[in-house]
């Protein structure tokens, strides 16, 4: 699916006017221009999965954050702009398919899963510190439990129901009746993959920066198929800044190589990044050899 079909940025001298009006009165950074037309970016089609490749600095984050301003696309955390932010998008345009732009459609950061996983810890911390709670409780009504308590009035209601419980549950069973099973299990990159399963559903535009942060390479394996099969089966569209090889090799993505002047577009074994790999790997090849 396309729902994004082109998006335009402005050139060196597009920007020129407005640069000049802002160094006299500012003085001071006038991000994001300046950056992208420094790579002499103008214009990017659009793929089904267009992936953005680059260095630290290269532009690729800005670009995408651009684009999800621009569009009005939701965010979770919030990004560092600039006073300028507007004033840039201004200049900025885009093509939307004949499908509109899908209301679900959002971006999505690695603060997004950073906050995600850090609030699973938040909240796992309160379940382990609940489970402590009604093991010393168990323990402590079955101690105290001779058989012969007497219900008198309302307020021995409650006291009543944990003896009940107490006898009719093993501690294990009383624990998880009363606060459910524990969500601990999971690691960070398991969490992570969770996230993005759970938020990339269908049917919508996604722009996703460097999702393969906190992922193994397994994990990044395992985050491309779905990717695919979400682009595949069920009617996405996927915009990523990454430097995962896992992810550039996905079938059919078109790559911007943004480490290139200008910005063009490239096979992913030809990136310079890629290279690298191989070229490590085959001076080692003695030692994969069985």
């Amino acid at each position: 699916m396309l729902y994004l079909k082109n998006f335009t940025f402005p050139s060196g001298d597009n920007e020129a006017g407005v640069i000049t009006e802002y160094l006299t009165k500012w003085h001071n950074s006038i991000y994001p221009f300046k950056i992208l037309s420094a790579n002499l970016l103008e214009k990017i089609d659009f793929a089904p999965i267009t992936i953005f490749y680059g260095s630290n600095g290269s532009g690729k984050t800005t670009a995408l954050n651009v684009i999800a301003e621009k569009l009005r696309i939701q965010r979770g955390t919030l990004f560092n702009s600039s006073t300028f932010f507007e004033r840039y998008l201004e200049l900025c345009s885009s093509s939307v398919s004949s499908f509109k732009l899908p209301e679900n459609s959002r971006i999505i950061t690695s603060d997004d899963v950073f906050d995600f996983c850090l609030n699973k810890r938040i909240v796992n911390g309160g379940i382990d510190d609940r489970r402590e709670e009604l093991i010393k409780e168990y323990l402590s009504v079955k101690a105290k439990d001779s058989g012969a308590f007497r219900y008198h009035e309302d307020k021995d209601l409650e006291e009543l129901n944990k003896i009940v419980a107490v006898r009719n549950n093993t501690l294990s069973m009383y624990v998880k009746k009363n606060i459910g099973l524990n969500i601990k299990e999971k690691s960070n990159g398991e969490t992570a993959i969770r996230y993005f399963m759970d938020n990339i559903t269908e049917n919508a535009l996604y722009l996703l920066d460097e999702p393969e942060n906190s992922l193994a390479s397994q994990r990044q394996i395992e985050l491309a198929q779905y990717l695919e099969e979400a682009v595949r089966f069920y009617n996405c569209q996927l915009i990523i800044a990454s430097h995962s090889p896992f992810l550039l090799s996905m079938r059919e993505a078109l790559v911007y190589d943004f480490d290139n002047r200008p910005v063009t577009v490239r096979k992913w074994q030809e990136l310079e990044g890629i290279r690298l790999y191989y070229d490590f790997f085959k001076q080692h090849d003695d030692k994969f050899s069985l």
